[in-house]
């Protein structure tokens, strides 16, 4: 066990999970967990699905464009041939990727290394994204954020989708998502928005 620079201790090996909407600022606290290890003298790497290329081919980056070097992977099972002597993992986008990522995550936790995984828990519909319901299970520790409806300015719940398209990975901004609360988000489903 180590102390930290609040004087609590923490085990080296761990997963965080920081999930939540669209809009909601996932990537951004990964960005800032991610820096402030790199700042701790920790040797850092960050993984994203190669098929996020909406701000960036390589970089990792946040609605409101903060931005940190990345490597693209096509599948989980890449972040363990890339990531020896790393201190701290981070994954971004995480919904993204295969059913392996839980293993892959505890696989690197139980060697001792910090795995920080962001990504939306729900789709477009309000179903539970991918592996990050099953991340979040096995996480030491799980931050779910919230980004405010715009229809109504309470907390959001789901990103809800703005085109005509029922493919369930439609990458997209503004302009084919916007954060609702569930009361609005039921609204819309039926129309009444």
């Amino acid at each position: 066990m180590t102390n930290n620079m609040h004087g609590e201790h923490s085990r080296p090996g761990r997963i965080e999970v920081v999930c939540g909407s669209m809009f909601s600022g996932k990537t951004e606290e990964l960005i800032r967990r991610m820096k402030r290890a790199k700042f701790a003298k920790q040797r850092v790497e960050i993984f994203k699905p190669s098929i996020d290329v909406r701000y960036s081919d390589e970089d990792v980056v946040s609605h409101d464009h903060n931005a940190i070097p990345s490597t693209p992977i096509e599948s989980s099972s890449s972040i363990l041939l890339l990531s020896s002597d790393i201190d701290v993992v981070g994954i971004d986008e995480a919904q993204f990727l295969d059913s392996h990522l839980p293993d892959v995550c505890n696989e690197l936790a139980n060697r001792g290394v910090r795995v920080i995984v962001a990504g939306l828990d729900m789709d477009y519909k309000g179903i539970p994204f991918g592996p990050i319901p099953a991340l979040c299970a096995i996480a030491d520790e799980v931050t779910k954020v919230h980004a405010i409806c715009v229809k109504c300015g309470a907390l959001a719940y789901v990103s809800h989708r703005l085109v005509e398209n029922d493919k369930r990975v439609l990458l997209g901004e503004t302009q084919e998502y916007e954060p609702l609360c569930r009361e609005c988000y039921q609204k819309a489903i039926k129309g009444e928005l």
